[in-house]
């Protein structure tokens, strides 16, 4: 009976803390991949919610049919491309046959509600293999999948689907997020690019020309949730070392110091018609640098040629490295379906084996970069330019949240970075009030 109820408050627990994590973005990067909310090609509509197979004739075998959910993705085409990826599996598989399911508005919500349920999708998206839905037995182990090829895959995106040790989903895009700038703003104010806060700090009112702002951050001066974890690694701290918050350090209460400052000093862009996601400022001459991430990049090579510089956040000084953000989707089995195996055996030619699917869907809607090495290294778009830069340094510098870091986790530590950026509140004292929350709902979730 107790065990029982241990399973029922578990799943109950999942499906809360998923709809807070899409509510806030938690791990997650908000913008293309992570943040979409419309679709450039035909309007999207939910596949049937899976069913049992009718019957089949005497003396045939019965069709398997594999359910797969996506998230509607915002670039043009991401549809017709799941579809194809699809069709060419079901053909080459006899007995299989899959089917996609877009799911447009709250994809969690959906999510949740159907693996619930005895229909619940096959084949599903996720952020982050979270700790609540492997407790809940939502997650198939995906470590076979992999063997052979394990060390081929970006080791900061493998961390997002591996909890006690075991791989509960398979990469497939990484989006990092960094900082972009002029080169020409930077040389014509004689200044080379920033490697701590100090500098940065300097750099920002140096290329403050009054009609150029020096740095976007966004429009609430830089409290968005991924620069705040990207600072937070630059601070060289992390959110959840094993059973303990780590983030209540000297470092990290100087590194909220130091965006203190950035915010207070004039020289932030603010009222910007466009988010930080959007490349507009630094491609309009509205600022000289700008937080964003890698899928804007082609915009700005456009716009801005050659004149465009990206770098990782800085250090917060000469004791730590700098940072950049590492976000992206992930593929799962649900551990509950009534053909794992065969869902598997799908997941496994998807994103494992086949690199020209994975340089497609990574490359030719958006721009992302492909989750095995391999790949990434024989993708021309991401040869040369700033986009090869951007690799170099997520190799170096990428970082995520640990996957023990849940939406109640999160609302804290933003709440009180924001007291902190918005506010003028004690770094100090807002991170130690931070660290008590979030240490209580870590004991919580690691009681479960």
């Amino acid at each position: 009976m107790k065990k029982s109820i241990r399973i029922l408050f578990t799943i109950l627990a999942v499906l809360a803390l998923t709809m807070l994590l899409a509510a806030c973005g938690g791990q997650a990067t908000p913008a293309p991949a992570e943040q979409s909310s419309s679709s450039g090609g035909e309007a999207a509509q939910p596949a049937p919610a899976a069913t049992e197979e009718s019957a089949q004739p005497a003396g045939e075998e019965e069709e398997i049919v594999i359910h797969h959910w996506y998230h509607q993705y915002g670039e043009e085409g991401t549809l017709e491309a799941a579809k194809r990826y699809a069709e060419e599996y079901s053909k080459m598989t006899p007995g299989v046959r899959v089917e996609v399911t877009w799911v447009p508005g709250d994809y969690f919500a959906a999510l949740n509600a159907a693996l619930l349920t005895p229909e619940g999708p096959d084949v599903f998206e996720l952020q982050t293999a979270d700790v609540s839905r492997v407790r809940a037995g939502q997650l198939e182990p995906l470590d076979d999948l992999l063997e052979g090829v394990k060390d081929d895959f970006n080791a900061t995106a493998l961390e997002r689907v591996t909890v006690d040790g075991t791989i509960y989903g398979i990469p497939m895009i990484i989006d990092p997020q960094l900082v972009y700038y002029r080169k020409s703003a930077l040389e014509e104010a004689g200044l080379d690019v920033p490697q701590t806060m100090d500098e940065l700090i300097a750099a920002v009112e140096a290329l403050d020309t009054g009609r150029v702002k020096g740095l976007y951050l966004g429009n609430d001066l830089g409290s968005t949730t991924y620069l705040l974890y990207m600072t937070t690694f630059a601070a060289g701290t992390r959110l959840i070392e094993g059973d303990k918050v780590a983030f209540n350090t000297e470092k990290n209460a100087l590194m909220w110091q130091k965006k203190q400052e950035l915010a207070n000093s004039g020289h932030l862009l603010v009222g910007a018609p466009t988010e930080w996601w959007d490349p507009g400022a630094i491609i309009d001459g509205l600022a000289a640098m700008q937080y964003i991430g890698l899928w804007a990049t082609p915009a700005m090579v456009k716009a801005l040629g050659d004149d465009l510089g990206v770098m990782p956040w800085p250090a917060v000084d000469e004791s730590t490295k700098p940072a950049v953000f590492i976000g992206g989707w992930n593929q799962s089995v649900n551990a509950n379906s009534k053909h794992v195996e065969a869902a598997k055996a799908y997941v496994k030619w998807l994103w494992v084996e086949n690199a020209e699917v994975q340089k497609d869907w990574s490359l030719s809607y958006g721009f992302h970069i492909p989750p095995r090495k391999s790949v990434a290294a024989t993708a021309e778009p991401l040869q040369s330019g700033p986009a090869a830069e951007v690799l170099k340094l997520v190799d170096e510098y990428g970082d995520t949240p640990s996957v023990l870091w849940t939406g109640a986790m999160d609302a804290a530590y933003v709440d009180a970075h924001s007291e902190v950026l918005l506010k003028g509140a004690d770094p100090a004292q807002k991170l130690a009030e931070a660290a008590e929350t979030v240490q209580a709902e870590l004991d919580a979730l690691l009681k479960q």
